[in-house]
């Protein structure tokens, strides 16, 4: 119960990132604890045991949003060739809690691999395996989730102009 209490507002938050709904996204996280309380055997010091659990809970959204059919199209890696652009700044007037807020906002492909980028810190090769989709495909959909993010900061009036 202890380590329940200690990790479960954090974790909760974690898997209102991928789904939308906060009834599934504590469904999906008391889906986590028992997967994690069942599989404590597994749980080797290498990580923190909240990095650990955050990795359980990130699988158990995915797996969620996948049950609902989220489409995520392999894109043919011969007919598209990506411009990697880095820039992610924004004025300095804008909070991060605004930022995720709109991420939250775009359609779910783009929205789960900006956070899975953005938030949580994964390549695009982790991003690919955890989605099971092509790397081009992840960098697609971070590149439109990008432009899409950008357009709807600057219809609020915060986003520089690129």
């Amino acid at each position: 119960m202890q380590l329940y209490n200690l990790y479960s507002k954090a974790m909760f938050l974690v898997a209102r990132r991928y789904v939308k709904d906060s009834v599934l996204a504590e469904d999906v996280m008391q889906d986590a604890f028992i997967k994690a309380f069942k599989n404590l055997h597994s749980y080797k010091a290498e990580v923190s045991f909240g990095a650990w659990l955050k990795r359980i809970v990130i699988n158990q959204s995915i797996d969620e949003l996948k049950k609902k059919k989220l489409e995520l199209v392999t894109i043919n890696e011969d007919v598209v060739s990506l411009v990697e652009d880095n820039n992610w700044e924004v004025e300095s007037s804008i909070s991060s809690e605004t930022i995720i807020e709109t991420i939250q906002k775009l359609k779910d492909k783009y929205r789960v691999v900006l956070t899975l980028y953005l938030l949580e810190g994964y390549d695009h090769s982790e991003i690919s395996q955890i989605l099971n989709i092509a790397e081009v495909t992840s960098r697609t959909h971070l590149m439109r989730g990008k432009k899409q993010l950008q357009e709807q900061l600057k219809t609020i009036g915060y986003a520089e102009r690129y």
